[in-house]
């Protein structure tokens, strides 16, 4: 990891800090295989962004869109294009800022969520007293704020009681403009419509929110995240197909709880249908958008690479799939290299399988690690050379763009002044606080003491 200040985050300014921070370390361009970056205008647009501009001296260092950012950003997508989500996005949003504009406000949320679980608990309507303590405040959703609207929507789900509380008391004792919007806001949720979004929506966000958690982990890899993808798909697609009939009992449940008139089904058919072709609709935008997170190119390359899968005695290998693989990368083999290339790959596929050595490996690193502990790597190099291009290839930005997160906490007022490499080092500590917490606090003391002089000798830390 290396941390370089920037003038400007043009794409040219981008650039050439690149190029100079490879001069330093003596390493080359024309070596990259991957990119990727957040998506933001200046580092994937067609023509003039800094992607564009990589690819134009080495047309190899193929661009990945982090997943978990545009996966985050599907929400946002279906948000703007379904106007039912829209509405009901826009309400979310007023009751968490409504509900958290004061302290005291939000202090009495909690106590009063707090309060129905002991009403709850003496009645014996819950089993025990796990979760009084709970998380109960309502996180604001942000666009790009991974888990965020999930979150949010289950807290709304599970407090509802004590939101219509406190927007209630909002209506009695607040000011003018508080009390019209609270009034808005417990008429809509206390509609049919909102509920069914509501619980629509916590589905979709569930299926979506696994793999956006997954997908900030650090050393993900592609055929882990192509496999999670294809999972998401097909149970987005089964709620589609066949999750209504569960969605509309689960509604008919809540409204009935909470006393919020349900549809009449026979009165109100062509509202019933509209809702529920509107949630088909939801599902598409998202199967849609999440099927244009990846070019053309990429996505051969992604779904490529994913043959070298180790798991299930190498149940998705394909030969041919992977002789194609080799043409993305012309650079890393030659043609006589690619001629030979579908040979070696059936050989290697008879051996791996017939190796007890090879039974149970699950990913690409450990696959990796295993060749090269057998010395199939030299067996196989073509092969080889294969595995370590789908481990370079990047597919999530996530521990990157944690970095800008941490400077604002390591880069504070006090230390405004602080130097590219003392930044590099601190920030350096702090992202990879997991590896430096194993290391043992006395060395370094002594290293810090023995550098100069010192009146008296530092204290250990305990």
């Amino acid at each position: 990891m290396a941390v370089v200040h920037v003038a400007t985050t043009t794409a040219a300014c981008l650039k050439e800090a690149i190029d100079s921070l490879f001069a330093k370390y003596g390493l080359s361009v024309a070596r990259l295989r991957g990119q990727g970056y957040d998506g933001a205008s200046n580092m994937s647009v067609e023509f003039n962004g800094l992607k564009s501009l990589i690819m134009k001296e080495n047309p190899y260092t193929l661009y990945v869109h982090c997943f978990a950012h545009q996966l985050q950003l599907v929400v946002v997508t279906v948000a703007q294009e379904n106007q039912y989500v829209c509405d009901f996005m826009w309400i979310v949003g007023s009751i968490v800022n409504i509900s958290a504009s004061s302290c005291k406000r939000a202090d009495k949320l909690r106590q009063l969520e707090h309060d129905r679980k002991v009403k709850l608990l003496e009645r014996g309507e819950i089993s025990s007293g796990r979760g009084l303590n709970q998380e109960t405040s309502l996180a604001r959703p942000g666009d790009t704020q991974r888990g965020s609207h999930h979150s949010t929507l289950c807290h709304i789900e599970q407090m509802w009681p004590s939101v219509i509380e406190v927007l209630q008391n909002l209506i009695d004792d607040g000011d003018r403009s508080s009390k019209g919007l609270s009034r808005t806001l417990v008429e809509r949720m206390e509609r049919y419509e909102f509920v069914f979004i509501l619980l629509l929506m916590k589905r979709i966000l569930a299926i979506t929110n696994h793999l956006s958690t997954v997908l900030q982990e650090k050393d993900q890899n592609i055929v882990n995240v192509m496999r999670l993808i294809n999972n998401v798909k097909y149970k987005l697609q089964k709620l589609r197909d066949s999750g209504w009939d569960i969605l509309l009992e689960d509604v008919k449940k809540f409204c009935n709880t909470h006393s919020i008139e349900i549809i009449n089904m026979t009165d109100n058919i062509n509202s019933r249908s509209r809702l529920k072709r509107d949630g088909k609709n939801v599902i598409e935008i998202i199967l849609q958008e999440m099927d244009s997170c990846f070019s053309e190119t990429t996505t051969d390359l992604l779904i490529y690479m994913s043959c070298l899968d180790p798991r299930n005695s190498f149940s998705r290998f394909d030969v041919q799939k992977l002789v194609r693989l080799t043409h993305f990368y012309e650079d890393d083999f030659s043609w006589n290299e690619r001629m030979l290339v579908e040979q070696e790959l059936e050989t290697y596929i008879d051996d791996v399988r017939s190796d007890e050595r090879f039974e149970g490996i699950s990913d690409l690193g450990a696959l990796a690690k295993k060749m090269i502990e057998t010395m199939k790597n030299r067996m196989f190099p073509l092969v080889y050379r294969m595995i370590e291009l789908a481990l370079l290839l990047p597919v999530a930005t996530a521990t990157v763009e944690r970095v800008f997160s941490a400077m604002n906490i390591v880069k504070t007022d006090l230390r405004n002044r602080i130097g590219d490499e003392w930044m590099n080092d601190s920030l350096a500590v702090y992202i990879e606080k997991d590896v430096f917490n194993t290391v043992d606090n006395e060395p370094i003391l002594q290293r810090f003491h023995n550098m100069e002089s010192r009146r008296m000798q530092l204290s250990r830390i305990r």
